[in-house]
């Protein structure tokens, strides 16, 4: 695979972690490190029914491509991105309290039909200046290796970003990949079992994929792609959202946490959401559209860029 261009690999500072430093240290050398019972299993529930609700909700989305698009409209999403426990890891992890979320993405491979994920370094997708980013997968379901787990290639984040190929090859979700098969050592290849609650993060240079899901099991897990506020989303339409500390001025413009309305995805907590959500002013016109064009609007957004991606039959 050819080289892209921004070489430089970000790598996070132990000396800056509270809770996490033995788990930074760990994903420094590894590219990859797994958390135990991050959320409790009462939130996964939660998770796990939003996900369904979601599926009604979406219904001509296909359930691996919820993505950052529909989280726009969905307080419940921002409200499990936004949770202390999450960004307690993710400032370890970055090194700051100044924490942006600029994607997020349920990845849902329904039984015996879920595809897979090729090869790729989720760098080589993103408009992220610098790469200063963190992925945090959530487990929704317990993802295995008959439902399709999350795979990496242990140490490969030392490797500079490569340049994306279009790969139709065989069915699946990204339509491209940064890497074939004959370029990986099965020996470095690492299943991620993960429990509902638990949580794995994976550097943006790390050479990962997912095979199908071949069971009768459903397997879904929510991705939590964290930045620093010093780090600039080079791509406007990108809702990119504060969560936490300070912005930098010049840097993002942040859009509005979703409101929470009576037809929205009940959640504890809810009724008091809209008192605390952030506002940005000039970001609040989409909230007053009717709510089924808002809707027809996600969706259409949604599977214009899953066509973008080259992801759907």
């Amino acid at each position: 695979a050819s080289l892209r261009s921004d070489t430089e690999i970000y790598m996070p500072d132990p000396s800056k972690a509270d809770k996490w430093r033995e788990a930074v240290e760990a994903y420094i050398r590894d590219g990859y490190v797994v958390l135990r019972n991050v959320i409790d299993k009462g939130l996964a529930k939660e998770m796990s029914d939003h996900i369904d609700w979601l599926m009604a909700k979406y219904p001509d989305i296909p359930p691996e491509h919820f993505h950052h698009t529909i989280m726009r409209d969905d307080p419940f999403w921002v409200r499990v991105a936004s949770d202390p426990r999450l960004l307690s890891v993710a400032s370890d992890f970055l090194g700051t309290g100044d924490i942006a979320l600029f994607s997020s993405h349920y990845f849902c491979k329904m039984p015996g039909t879920g595809m897979k994920v090729l090869w790729h370094q989720d760098g080589s997708y993103w408009p992220i200046r610098p790469m200063t980013v963190t992925t945090m997968w959530l487990a929704t379901d317990r993802s295995d290796e008959d439902n399709g787990c999350l795979q990496v290639v242990k140490g490969s984040h030392r490797e500079s970003l490569s340049e994306l190929e279009r790969d139709v090859s065989v069915r699946n979700v990204l339509g491209s990949a940064t890497h074939k098969d004959e370029d990986i050592d099965p020996d470095d290849i690492v299943n991620l079992v993960l429990e509902p609650g638990d949580v794995s993060l994976h550097h943006p240079n790390i050479i990962h994929g997912s095979n199908p899901n071949v069971s009768t099991r459903r397997r879904c897990g929510l991705t939590l792609r964290y930045i620093p506020t010093t780090a600039e989303v080079v791509c406007p339409e990108q809702p990119v959202l504060l969560l936490q500390g300070e912005a930098k001025e010049g840097i993002n413009n942040y859009r509005s946490w979703p409101p929470f309305r009576d037809d929205d995805f009940p959640f504890e907590g809810c009724k008091e959401w809209n008192e605390t959500r952030y506002v940005n002013k000039e970001d609040e016109a989409f909230f007053q559209l009717p709510r089924e064009e808002a809707r027809d609007q996600i969706t259409k957004e949604t599977l214009a860029f899953v066509d973008a991606l080259g992801g759907r039959d």
